[in-house]
């Protein structure tokens, strides 16, 4: 498995946590070590759960982090350290599912559950998908607006061809290979945090104790970023892409993909962990670094890509528009395709079709249809006239309230013995896995209650 590459300061409490879910089931480790070299080994067992943590600091999440930390300040710091734990348990979760049961979620949903609980989710994952698929489109193209002066609805045309292309005759491991090194530019929103000099002891206080805020503004801001953190779409796409990974390995069949081994699921459980790692430091740092600059300065209403990419010029002086538009570029063309072929993956499961990145057009005609189709709608809707900024934080927003009830059925899969046998959860997964539900339940209900005051 080497796909292509979320962390933050974590409280000891929260990080034993998560490291006694790394050793349940210790497994036999003969196969890597068979690669004597420590981080080699690593690197050989991470897959879908590295791209998964790579995918989320989608645009949508770098726009509502910023906007985040320029109008409430370190206020929501504390999210980046809640959200660690949940996002590994629930990412993990999903990818066992896939590997277990050798079906996509959506597969799984349709011979075990009933209609009435698929076509829902299936029509809120496509609605969510497709929306978030063109915002970020939209991004790309605010992106590339800061470095050449061309209109963004003239190139958002041009932006989703290209990314349709490479799916399509390509291969989403070119545009992991092509755009990953550029989103590696986020983590400057590390240096321009501590070059900004904020108030050490205000960001420890903040990061380590939640401050709460019952008014809509601030509810509605932890929802967008519990929205953007915890998706929809990575749930049904990392399920599908270990799937995936075990068709390439030549188990064409779900009774050859059905189970896993002790040692497949320690490397699942080190993969999300590593990616939701990588995803929670830039998501940190980028609340941080806009909080110590715009917010500090008084520039609480981000408008524009260019108001975004301010937070970077304590790094980058007047470089940081540049910055900011190709850690934006990279994040973006990384994002889509996992958007809209999630969505291709769960209605061709659905469907009973063919389908897969790695199948060529004309067997998979219809899965790639699906991708078309998303794209195209998620382009058009960026024609509404609506602020490609503002856009990005809304779509967090319905992220956030799409993603509970589809939490409450993967906890219920997870549990389900037809479905996974002896490898349902543990006390400690449900334990953490029911607190993401309620958690996310109780702040949509919050913004909901607040959303006329």
């Amino acid at each position: 498995m080497s796909w292509c590459l979320r962390g933050s300061i974590l409280p000891q409490f929260f990080l034993t946590d998560v490291l006694a879910f790394i050793q349940m089931e210790q497994p036999k480790l003969d196969e890597l070590q068979t690669q004597v070299h420590p981080i080699k080994r690593i690197i050989s067992s991470l897959g879908p759960g590295l791209i998964t943590g790579a995918s989320d600091d989608d645009p949508s999440g770098i726009g509502t982090y910023s906007i985040a930390g320029a109008s409430l300040g370190f206020a929501t710091l504390w999210t980046a350290v809640l959200t660690l734990p949940l996002m590994v348990v629930i990412q993990y979760m999903c990818g066992k599912i896939g590997m277990v049961s050798g079906r996509g979620l959506a597969g799984v949903l349709k011979k075990h559950y009933s209609r009435k609980l698929l076509y829902p989710a299936l029509l809120g994952l496509i609605i969510a998908n497709t929306i978030n698929a063109g915002t970020d489109i939209a991004a790309i193209a605010a992106a590339i607006n800061l470095l050449v002066p061309i209109p963004i609805l003239i190139l958002v045309f041009p932006i989703a061809l290209v990314i349709l292309a490479i799916q399509i005759w390509g291969s989403y491991r070119l545009i992991c290979r092509t755009f990953k090194w550029l989103t590696l530019t986020l983590f400057a929103y590390i240096g321009a945090a501590f070059l900004a000099k904020p108030h050490w002891r205000e960001v420890f206080k903040a990061t380590f104790v939640p401050t709460f805020q019952f008014d809509n503004r601030y509810l509605t801001t932890v929802v967008a970023i519990l929205g953007t953190t915890i998706s929809p779409y990575l749930f049904f796409w990392q399920a599908s892409e270990e799937v995936e990974e075990e068709i390439s390995m030549g188990r064409l069949r779900v009774r050859q993909r059905r189970g896993a081994t002790d040692q497949e699921l320690r490397q699942a459980k080190l993969d999300t962990v590593v990616g939701m790692i990588f995803c929670n430091l830039v998501f940190y740092f980028v609340i941080l670094a806009a909080a110590s600059t715009l917010h500090a300065s008084g520039k609480t209403n981000i408008e524009s890509a260019a108001d975004a990419a301010q937070a970077l010029r304590p790094v980058a002086g007047n470089a940081a528009t540049i910055l900011f538009a190709l850690g934006l570029i990279g994040a973006g063309f990384l994002a889509v395709p996992v958007l809209t072929s999630s969505a291709a993956y769960a209605v061709a499961e659905t469907l009973g079709l063919r389908y897969g990145l790695n199948e060529k057009l004309a067997r998979a005609k219809h899965f790639y249809a699906v991708i078309v189709l998303s794209t195209t709608v998620g382009v058009l809707i960026n024609f509404i006239g609506v602020n490609a900024i503002t856009a990005l934080f809304w779509t967090a927003v319905i992220n956030g309230l799409i993603a509970p009830p589809l939490l409450v059925l993967i906890m219920l899969v997870s549990n389900n013995k037809r479905v996974l046998g002896a490898r349902v959860n543990s006390k400690l997964t449900n334990a953490i896995g029911w607190t993401a539900v309620v958690l996310m339940f109780t702040a949509a209900l919050g913004m909901i209650v607040t959303w006329r005051q």
